[in-house]
């Protein structure tokens, strides 16, 4: 019986992160309702800053 090789490890990605999101491609917002805007719970959406995507914005 032979041992199957090993697979070669890929390399990190060379895109790095968005900070914004850490990489989801989703951020939470606070939802404020009433009069006095009281939190009463999170929404979640797309991220603006990478466009939902999870990479990090060139420049």
């Amino acid at each position: 019986m032979t041992v199957p090789a090993k697979k070669p490890r890929t390399g990190k990605s060379a895109v790095p992160k968005c900070k914004p999101c850490k990489g989801t491609g989703e951020v939470s917002r606070t939802v404020r309702v009433g009069r006095k805007h009281r939190p009463v719970g999170e929404q979640t959406g797309m991220c603006l800053s990478c466009f939902g995507t999870g990479h990090a914005p060139t420049e």
